[in-house]
């Protein structure tokens, strides 16, 4: 009977040759493919290659956050979303330090380059250093039991570690840039629609000119045989006649004074409006304008308050113009209130409210609110349009003079009307600061 020995266990792999481990390497490198904004899987491909030349436990590649905390941004084993750790007294502060390779054969034979993370003995950490010299993360190796590196396997890691700082840096370079090309685009939309809005002004501005030389033509042309004729007419008021005749000729009397004051305010429309800047206090001025206001007859019956400002507010502008917008804005407001009026003011409703506040950007704004009936949207547009009016025998350039002054001003008017609201008039102007 013949004994059976076991089989004797197959002699060890030899270990790689230098030109084994040179072809590895360069097979490594030659895997590596970074394109622009795609950082993640290529640090990861860094990291599990490093791992595996080395033949080591853990790779992984940190990211130094203000040089007092490392981030993990990539894992040989493909784990993610691992946590952001302090860097005093752990090796890997040590290499941010230093900016030099660091190799701790056995932790527990020394402390005196801080320590690594539990279940693990050894340690290989690699620099990862920009084109200017600035260390901006790590490569770092873990191995459960102790072992020595040679000078050739922390050169293969440091190699590594120049493609990952490389990647990282152009990465950075490729944020910034969209950054850049973020900004740069939102600033030519930006300036394109205020481009778009300049032409837009100077189209009107050039419309308004023709429309107001043709206006001033034909004011001159009418004025003179106007004249003539009311000089007439007023010579007839001396002569006896019916009281039909009378009528009439009151009827055509008042006809060419309302033509009169067409003319006036054609000719007011066509004339440049030229500021003459000075510090205005606007709660002053608009409560000056209110004591005017209630004493004509479109305010007779109603309650017009003004709403006590929260602070003094100052404005750059024109003082006569100015009051000349309040008071038109404030007549029609009196004029489209449908609420019933009284001979008693104190007993009236509150129909028209002025206000003057501070808006965010620091604009003052003067609001004009009153419970007119809605005006449709599509027809807000067009009341600031010269000879457009939604008021029986309006002449349509009221808020077209209004509008001409507020832009002279740099400022802005608002009109919003719906049924629920009323009328609403914002008048925006750029403030002073005290």
């Amino acid at each position: 009977m013949t004994s059976q020995s076991s089989s004797p266990d197959p002699p060890a792999a030899p270990p790689p040759s230098h030109w084994q481990r040179d072809q590895q390497i360069i097979e490594a490198l030659a895997t590596l493919n970074y394109r622009s904004g795609e950082l993640d899987q290529y640090l990861q491909t860094i990291a599990r290659s490093v791992c595996n030349l080395l033949e080591i436990d853990l790779t992984v590649v940190t990211l130094v956050q203000d040089r007092a905390f490392d981030r993990v941004i990539a894992s040989s084993d493909g784990k993610e979303n691992l946590t952001v750790y302090d860097l005093h007294g752990t090796v890997t502060g040590s290499v941010v330090a230093s900016g030099r390779s660091l190799v701790v054969e056995d932790v527990r034979l020394t402390q005196d380059f801080g320590s690594t993370p539990a279940g693990f003995l050894c340690y290989l950490g690699v620099p990862l250093r920009t084109a200017q010299g600035d260390t901006i993360g790590t490569i770092c190796s873990f191995h459960s039991e102790p072992r020595a590196f040679l000078p050739e396997e922390i050169r293969t890691a440091e190699l590594f570690a120049e493609r990952a700082a490389a990647a990282i840096d152009n990465y950075r370079l490729y944020q910034l840039q969209q950054q850049f090309s973020d900004r740069l685009e939102a600033e030519v939309v930006k300036r394109t629609v205020e481009l778009r809005a300049a032409q837009s002004r100077l189209i009107e501005q050039e419309r308004l000119a023709a429309i107001g030389e043709f206006a001033a033509t034909i004011v001159h042309e009418i004025r003179n045989p106007l004249t003539t004729v009311k000089m007439g007419l007023n010579h007839t008021q001396k002569l006896e006649l019916s009281a039909t005749d009378k009528e009439r000729l009151q009827l055509a009397l008042d006809e060419a004074r309302r033509l009169e004051e067409l003319l006036n305010e054609i000719l007011l429309f066509s004339k440049p409006h030229v500021i003459q800047p000075m510090e205005v206090e606007v709660n002053t001025l608009l409560e000056e304008v209110l004591t005017l206001i209630r004493e004509t007859p479109e305010a007779q019956g109603q309650r017009i308050t003004l709403v006590p400002p929260s602070t003094v507010l100052y404005v750059v502008g024109d003082r006569d113009k100015l009051k000349q917008v309040l008071i038109n804005l404030l007549n029609n407001a009196c004029e489209a209130s449908t609420a019933p009026g009284t001979a008693d003011a104190a007993h009236a409703t509150a129909i028209v409210t002025c206000k003057a506040d501070v808006m965010e950007d620091d604009k003052v704004c003067i609001s004009i609110h009153n419970e007119a009936p809605p005006i449709p949207p599509e027809q807000l547009p067009k009341l600031t349009q010269p000879f457009y009016s939604t008021k029986p025998g309006g002449t349509g350039l009221g808020l077209a003079i209004v509008k001409r002054i507020i832009d002279a001003h740099g400022g802005e008017l608002h009109l919003e009307s719906t049924a629920e609201r009323g009328m609403l008039v914002r008048v925006e102007l750029a403030s002073i600061k005290k």
